[in-house]
């Protein structure tokens, strides 16, 4: 039989039909994952004495309170660009630092695209430092706007104000404060002095 009879004989419909059906299951998986992304929620950890959205940990780290101290202070310098603005407190006989600061958050447009949303959150971050040890405290979140917004109001689905992007921003900042947590216990490491034998 020749080749082009046997074409004729191919069932080329099956053919399409495997590609639309695949076509299908893709459109399909790519919407799901769209809608689980969409719906996830925000997990902020949130005191249960003071009713506030806190992140707290109390970290060991050899050493005396003072050179945990300075060593924190290399790493706000490190971490911060107006690193003397940004610390309210400063009470090295206390072992306290007290900062207060800023995460700027951002928005994903309808056609994908991220950008810097107008929407910042103020935070202050406590760290206190005693012997081989040391406490960090996140908390005090609060929107900037005209009159104190705090953050809590967010996790309320039924205040007059909720919008559904508010748990996006939480979400954001879940990661951020994670972040600057990490960044902070590699900072608090003792630094590890090679002789200079030559």
């Amino acid at each position: 039989m020749k080749w082009h009879i046997l074409c004729l004989h191919f069932p080329f419909y099956l053919i399409i039909n495997l590609f639309v059906m695949k076509s299908i299951t893709f459109t399909f998986l790519f919407v799901c994952l769209g809608i689980v992304s969409f719906a996830q929620k925000a997990n902020v950890p949130v005191n249960e004495d003071t009713g506030l959205i806190t992140w707290q940990g109390v970290q060991e780290q050899n050493g005396t309170p003072l050179p945990l101290y300075n060593r924190c202070i290399e790493w706000i310098n490190s971490q911060y660009k107006n690193s003397q603005e940004v610390t309210k407190v400063r009470k090295p006989e206390d072992g306290l630092i007290v900062i207060n600061h800023g995460i700027r958050l951002y928005d994903t447009l309808t056609d994908g695209s991220v950008v810097a949303s107008n929407t910042i959150v103020n935070y202050v971050l406590r760290l206190e430092f005693k012997e081989n040890r040391y406490r960090y405290t996140f908390t005090d979140f609060t929107m900037k706007a005209m009159s104190r917004y705090p953050l809590e109001r967010w996790l309320d689905e039924k205040d007059a104000t909720w919008s559904p992007k508010w748990n996006g921003y939480l979400i954001q900042i879940d990661k951020e404060v994670n972040r600057l947590i990490e960044s902070l216990k590699e900072g608090m490491k003792e630094k590890i002095v090679k002789p200079d034998i030559w």
